[in-house]
């Protein structure tokens, strides 16, 4: 079971979804994807693993790694059957649909859909990022690693872009 993401940064919606992938498959290896086209970031790749690592150490037979181009080369490379999506929303779904037909299709890796828990739905990345930017309350959206990250990353009155 492969958990893709750019997971910039991971928040508890994505602990969520990872927590019962974990109940329902035991392995799951979270992969932080590197999308070339974008620049920049909240976090670098390495911090990212990093964060990953600390906030699911409780997960025994959860694994961190990372990787760029798509998903589904990811889990052919990491040999795994399927790729989890957590979905927030019908819109999740409709957009991560005809990526799972096509995935399926060429390579025969299969698409589950977890959904995340209705207290988490309306938590995304940039939500969090926007929130922690301004120096709000995050505590109740992201590890507490996470939180602690991104306090110092904003420490300074900066924009938090590496």
């Amino acid at each position: 079971m492969l958990y893709p993401g750019s997971f910039d940064p991971l928040h508890l919606g994505h602990v969520d979804v990872i927590e019962q992938a974990h109940e329902l498959f035991g392995a799951v290896v979270v992969m932080v994807m590197h999308n070339h086209a974008k620049s920049g970031g909240m976090f670098s790749v390495d911090e990212r693993i990093d964060l990953a690592i600390a906030s699911l150490r409780h997960l025994d037979g959860v694994t961190v790694a990372a990787s760029s181009g798509l998903a589904v080369q990811a889990a052919e490379r990491s040999e795994v059957d399927f790729i989890v999506k957590g979905l927030r929303t019908s819109s999740d779904f409709e957009i991560e649909q005809q990526m799972a037909h096509n995935n399926e299709r060429v390579t025969g890796i299969r698409t589950v859909y977890l959904p995340c828990s209705p207290a988490l739905g309306y938590v995304s990345s940039r939500f969090v990022r926007e929130i922690a930017q301004y120096g709000g309350e995050i505590d109740h959206l992201v590890p507490d690693v996470v939180a602690a990250a991104l306090r110092a990353r904003f420490a300074d009155g900066s924009d938090g872009s590496r």
